[in-house]
């Protein structure tokens, strides 16, 4: 009788299990050889195909990483996202087709980041597929979905004045609260929302036009979920509300796009939130549209077509430097001429030039050093705010560059002062500077119930004696009578919602750097009485002047000229 397996049974299955064990390291390390030499192949191919090459296996992915391209479309395009910080996309793909290289230029449109693209092989990229399963269930979120065009224009149709916003904004329901503000500012034109928690209610304003409304006053009680759904949207951390957050999202329209920025501010009896609502077609604006008339006009555009030194446009925040430089980019955008910006942050897309965007690490300094060794022909810097940025500005343009930047002065005639007080060589900044320019942002008198007005007695007098100072060719140009003047105000209409303004238009002084200027720089210690004095002796308009000609024209009032220029 048998009592369990023979001495050979055990040797027999021992030595058949080592066989075993045998093939499957055989067959384990054959595959692992064909693993790397498929690696090495597709690494070949993107050095051929000028892509940075990547292996994926042992990569994680976050959700939102992956939820950037849905789970179809990624299998369809064999393309993964495998990064995504707010600010950069990183794809991986097996093959960059036509198909791939559009699915690229999309999301770098909706989601506003520098999207990079590297080559993967085949089982790079089933290993990344397989973290759609193994990851939790991952939430459809695109920016730009939440809030639909639908809903907008169907909100906008409904709110004709702030009142309308106001009493809907009582009855409508968390979801439709946010969309309800946000197409009311859209349909009011504002450029930022302002949602403010105060101590027994939370307080709504609109931007327009340089100038914040209060719109509405919403309940206390809802401030908790209101914050939470714009957190949702921008995708902040809704748990956070004792620090400082920034986020964004987009709201796509069919002729256009908002691109909405939220900025979280932790306040004693709640967060302060505000959102800048960006429109994608308010970069339309020409050179020709501006606002710069007569002699200005003429100088400025005989500054920007020449081939190097500085433009510098000054100002405050808001006063619309930034829309100037694109405006004057845009004209001198051809594909002869190469451009490159640094911006903080890239505020509009512009076709055909190539826009970068600073960050902790790429500051303007080592962005315009790098820019310059591109071969550029324009260069647009957002900010001269140190010594180095300007020496490499003042430097670029003496060697056959353009350049074009903002500094933070009063007006055109605190340029100078303001780059020798940064630390800048007279003798390089002389011949470096074209022409400076000052400006400000007025509100426009509303054409559909525009009518005219008088002015007091102390400000008529000041009009009289800024306009006798105005150069003789100015006063021949614009009829000036000053024993005639009219002057224009809004009544208040539908139109403007009751404000009496809608729009807005710059107001400016154009300082060329040539002549008596140029030469008593090199001296420096100057002071801006000095060049005012030199300035306007060339006949040189400044900002209220050039103002109050736009004032007894009916496009804006006096008391709005005043209140932003002097």
């Amino acid at each position: 009788m048998s009592i369990g397996p023979s001495l050979e049974d055990l040797l027999s299955k021992s030595d058949q299990e080592d066989d075993e064990g045998k093939e499957s390291q055989l067959q384990k390390k054959i595959k692992q050889i064909t693993i790397k030499e498929k690696e090495q192949e597709t690494e070949k191919k993107a050095d051929s195909v000028g892509l940075p090459y990547l292996n994926l296996v042992g990569f994680g992915a976050s959700p939102d990483a992956l939820s950037i391209i849905p789970k179809e479309q990624s299998k369809e395009l064999k393309t993964i996202c495998f990064f995504n910080d707010g600010k950069e996309i990183r794809l991986g793909t097996v093959d960059q087709t036509n198909d791939v290289k559009k699915l690229e230029v999309e999301l770098k449109e909706k989601h506003h980041a520098n999207v990079a693209t590297y080559l993967i092989s085949q089982s790079s990229f089933d290993y990344g597929f397989k973290l759609y399963d193994a990851l939790p269930e991952i939430r459809k979120f695109i920016k730009g979905i939440a809030i639909t065009e639908e809903e907008i224009k169907k909100y906008e149709a409904e709110i004709k004045t702030f009142r309308d916003l106001n009493e809907k904004l009582k009855k409508a329901s968390i979801t439709e609260l946010v969309t309800l503000i946000i197409a009311g500012a859209i349909k009011s034109r504002a450029s930022d929302i302002h949602i403010e928690a105060e101590e027994k209610d939370i307080k709504v304003r609109y931007r327009i036009d340089g100038v914040l409304n209060d719109v509405a006053i919403i309940d206390k009680e809802t401030w908790p979920k209101i914050d939470s759904r714009i957190k949702q949207l921008a995708k902040l951390k809704i748990n956070v509300s004792n620090r400082p957050q920034d986020g964004r999202f987009a709201i796509y329209l069919k002729d256009d796009r908002v691109d909405v920025r939220v900025s979280a501010l932790p306040t004693g009896f709640g967060e302060s939130i505000v959102i800048r609502l960006l429109m994608s077609s308010a970069v339309g604006l020409s050179f020709e549209d501006l606002g710069i008339r007569g002699r200005s006009f003429k100088t400025l555009e005989r500054e920007i077509k020449r081939p190097n030194g500085m433009i510098i446009t000054t100002g405050p925040t808001g006063s619309g430097k930034t829309t100037t430089l694109y405006a004057i980019l845009k004209k001198l955008n051809n594909p002869e001429t190469k451009i490159i910006t640094i911006e903080d942050p890239i505020e509009y897309e512009l076709t055909g030039v190539n826009q970068s965007q600073v960050s902790s690490e790429y500051t303007f300094a080592k962005g315009l050093r790098s820019i310059v060794r591109q071969d550029p022909d324009i260069v647009m810097v957002g900010e001269i705010r140190d010594l180095e940025t300007a020496e490499i500005s003042i430097q670029a343009s003496l060697t056959g560059h353009l350049v074009l930047s903002t500094i933070h002065t009063n007006d055109a005639f605190g340029t100078i002062p303001r780059f020798l007080a940064l630390g800048a060589k007279p003798f390089l900044l002389a011949p470096a500077l074209n022409v400076a320019i000052g400006q400000r942002l007025v509100r426009k008198v509303c054409e559909s119930c525009k009518a005219e007005t008088e002015i007091d007695t102390e400000s008529l007098e000041r009009v009289k004696k800024l306009l006798s100072n105005l150069p003789e060719e100015d006063k021949a140009e614009y009829k000036i009578d000053l024993e005639n003047l009219k002057f224009y105000k809004g009544q208040g209409c539908d139109a403007c919602q009751g404000l009496g303004y809608k729009g807005r238009i710059g107001i400016y002084e154009i300082m060329p750097i040539e002549g008596e200027i140029e030469d008593t720089i090199i001296k420096g210690n100057l002071s801006e009485v000095d060049i005012k004095a030199m300035a306007t002796k060339i006949g040189v308009v400044t900002m209220v002047q050039d103002g109050l000609l736009k004032a007894i024209e009916g496009i804006t009032s006096v008391e709005e000229v005043f209140r932003v220029a002097e």
